[in-house]
């Protein structure tokens, strides 16, 4: 059965989305990450162009793109008016420890600034693993507080859960890690729906780097398409494009609504001289945001099978945000 969806929610949607209603959706929220990709004297005016110079070649070939409050806001004013603009709502990082990560928030930075601002949409990452007891209802009830938030404000919520390793001696890039990824990241989905976000930004749900057997992949996607009451799009976490084009297209063809990517498509340009940066991302970069869209639109499942439009009548606004 479907949801229904308020009328900012559905617009939030549609307007982060292709015409085929799928997502084709460039991120660049990196903030941490990205500051250690740069050169250690680098200004932050120096990184807020090189994020604008990327943004700005992209966003003319995807659906929308996903910034941040440090370094977004000038992007996010150069950048296409014919795109969607998500904006993340969390703190880089985490507070806690490392097998115990609580979700970190922005002072002064909020939903309702984000709509003000003209967002399209709202993005949060917790991260999150359904076994760590009373933490795992705590980030829950964070993550339902935010979403009803967002609802308030009409604006649907990405939810990005990120799965880590509750045991320090075992990493996340571990061997050991990639075998409990399968259902960390199923049993993830099944819970996070749940609460509502509007749509979930998952991992792939098998660590290629362990296990390269397509059939897996394809049906522990399905798996996770069968756990996910809501749409789902696979995010790059870092991985060389060609593994994440082979990723989108067994996630696509398993039931995922597209694609919500960063350093697979742009990673290189950040350390190029500005010369070299517009070709590449003119180039190469373009033809990586087409071959991924050109997978997505003809495979991913639309987001409309999971939402239908709120009812129009002639006194619809009298209630509406009441």
């Amino acid at each position: 059965m479907k949801a229904t969806l308020t009328p900012g929610r559905w617009r939030g949607l549609k307007t982060t989305s292709t015409r085929e209603q799928v997502f084709a959706i460039l991120a660049f929220d990196q903030r941490g990450s990205y500051r250690k990709m740069l050169p250690t004297d680098s200004t932050y005016e120096a990184a807020v162009q090189i994020k604008t110079e990327v943004v700005v070649a992209l966003s003319f070939h995807a659906s929308a793109v996903l910034l941040d409050h440090e370094y977004g806001l000038h992007p996010a004013l150069q950048m296409s008016g014919g795109s969607g603009l998500l904006m993340s709502l969390e703190k880089s990082g985490y507070s806690g420890d490392s097998t115990y990560r609580r979700i970190d928030f922005v002072e002064g930075w909020n939903v309702a600034k984000i709509k003000a601002m003209g967002a399209s949409a709202v993005k949060m990452m917790p991260y999150y693993h359904p076994q760590t007891g009373a933490l795992t209802e705590e980030i829950e009830a964070v993550i339902a507080e935010v979403c009803e938030d967002c609802h308030r404000a009409d604006l649907p919520l990405f939810l990005e859960p990120m799965s880590y390793s509750l045991d320090p001696a075992v990493k996340k890039e571990s061997e050991a890690f990639a075998r409990t990824r399968p259902p960390v990241v199923i049993e993830t989905a099944r819970r996070l729906s749940k609460l509502q976000p509007d749509v979930l930004k998952m991992e792939f749900p098998v660590d290629v780097a362990y296990n390269s057997d397509r059939k897996l992949w394809r049906s522990t996607c399905e798996e996770l398409s069968a756990a996910c009451s809501v749409p789902w799009v696979l995010l790059s976490a870092g991985v060389d494009f060609e593994t994440f084009l082979e990723q989108t297209q067994i996630a696509c063809e398993s039931g995922a609504s597209g694609w919500l990517a960063g350093r697979a498509i742009w990673k290189e340009a950040v350390t190029m001289g500005e010369a070299e940066r517009q070709q590449f991302l003119n180039e190469t970069a373009v033809m990586r945001i087409n071959k991924l869209t050109e997978v997505a639109a003809a495979a991913a499942r639309p987001w409309t099978e999971f939402y239908d439009l709120a009812p129009s009548t002639m006194d619809w606004y009298k209630s509406y945000q009441a």
